[in-house]
């Protein structure tokens, strides 16, 4: 059996959870697990407008790869999926997704949640939080 991975930043909407549920589907599989990250209005008490994303995409893209193979020594998992926005990303809108399918439950839940821990401590993506009274860049270098 081939294993499916698909990797994507983009500016416009992330597809929708059903349509990337079926990129990682596998008849093989028992447990899906999907992470949605969304842009949420508020952060330690300040009103949030909205988030922006900048990436040096090739680089994010072999990392994202990487850290799938890190997840696959650790988890029996099948197939994944992971997208994530660049540009303006206004609250309520999702900004990254992650999705991964095994054979039990267990080994997607973990890896989803490697994957998103490790998406934001090693990809070379950046977040500036957007306030009423100002703004902040996060992420793996402080910055673009």
């Amino acid at each position: 059996m081939s294993v499916k991975q698909h990797f994507e930043l983009m500016a416009e909407d992330l597809p929708g959870v059903e349509a990337i549920m079926k990129q990682v589907a596998d008849d093989g599989a028992g447990g899906t697990s999907v992470f949605v990250g969304t842009t949420r209005d508020t952060f330690q008490g300040k009103r949030v407008v909205q988030l922006e994303y900048d990436a040096y995409t090739p680089m994010a893209i072999c990392i994202l790869k990487t850290l799938t193979e890190e997840a696959r020594v650790r988890w029996a998992i099948k197939h994944v999926a992971i997208y994530h926005r660049v540009g303006c990303v206004p609250v309520g809108q999702s900004s990254v997704i992650v999705a991964v399918s095994s054979a039990h439950r267990g080994d997607a839940i973990h890896a989803t949640e490697f994957l998103i821990d490790e998406l934001k401590a090693r990809c070379p993506i950046w977040k500036k939080e957007v306030y009423e009274d100002g703004s902040v860049w996060k992420g793996v270098c402080n910055g673009p």
